[in-house]
């Protein structure tokens, strides 16, 4: 079974020109014509945190939300939010509660793609090292209670060393970081701030940036991608 995954930090659909273009942020997405995308700042901060994406606009697109959310005009839960194409069903969701001083969480949905079982977790990472380790351990510690589960942890981590830092919570454990490449700023990229985090059960055919010119306007993140396979006798566990 193979997957694309996607991770986008879309600073809620607020564009380099500094218009707020739903439509925009959807036509990059479906650039990358991933499976499951990870996003994060998908919601407004204030107010009853309404999705920026309309949920309309995003079935016409081919794209249906996990249940993530704790309020109705959300999308996601402190703006992580896990799009998925038509066809992949939901099991089950959960909201991860993140150790920081500010409002932080990540979201896990376990899917089922074409009679498998696999997790993705979405996160969007604080700007303190410290509590980004903190938080790491968290979501790692979250996933051991099925460590046969075939997982992928994606999103904004704010770390900008490569396998240094809050990355040294994977050391022992059996993950693989995969850092695509600079992603931010989107239009002269300088820091790896974006990754995707894939357990031992699967195996990586392909990773990059995703830097169109239209990426390249649309937030101040670029989204990163991986192309993923499950081999048969790990899918059948």
């Amino acid at each position: 079974m193979e997957l694309t995954v996607a991770s986008y930090n879309i600073r809620k659909a607020v564009g380099r020109d500094r218009r707020r273009d739903p439509a925009r942020i959807l036509a990059v997405i479906d650039e990358i014509d991933a499976d499951i995308v990870a996003l994060q700042e998908a919601d407004m901060r204030f107010g009853n945190r309404a999705s920026v994406l309309p949920k309309d606009l995003l079935k016409r697109h081919g794209w249906h939300a996990a249940a993530v959310a704790e309020r109705p005009h959300s999308l996601g839960w402190h703006g992580n939010a896990l799009l998925l194409r038509e066809g992949i069903e939901v099991t089950g969701t959960c909201r991860v509660d993140l150790p920081t001083i500010e409002p932080r969480g990540a979201v896990r949905a376990d899917l089922s793609v074409g009679g498998r079982r696999v997790r993705m977790v979405g996160m969007h990472l604080c700007l303190t090292g410290l509590r980004r380790r903190d938080q790491l351990r968290t979501v790692i510690e979250h996933c051991a209670d099925e460590a046969e589960c075939p997982t992928v942890l994606m999103g904004d981590f704010n770390e900008w060393l490569p396998n240094k830092g809050a990355l040294r919570a994977f050391g022992g454990q059996d993950w693989t970081v995969l850092s695509p490449g600079r992603s931010f700023p989107a239009h002269r990229p300088l820091g790896t701030l974006d990754r995707i985090v894939v357990s031992d059960h699967w195996r990586v055919s392909h990773t990059d940036v995703h830097g169109s010119d239209l990426a390249a306007v649309s937030s101040d993140h670029l989204p990163v991608y991986a192309h993923l396979r499950l081999p048969k006798a790990d899918a059948e566990n």
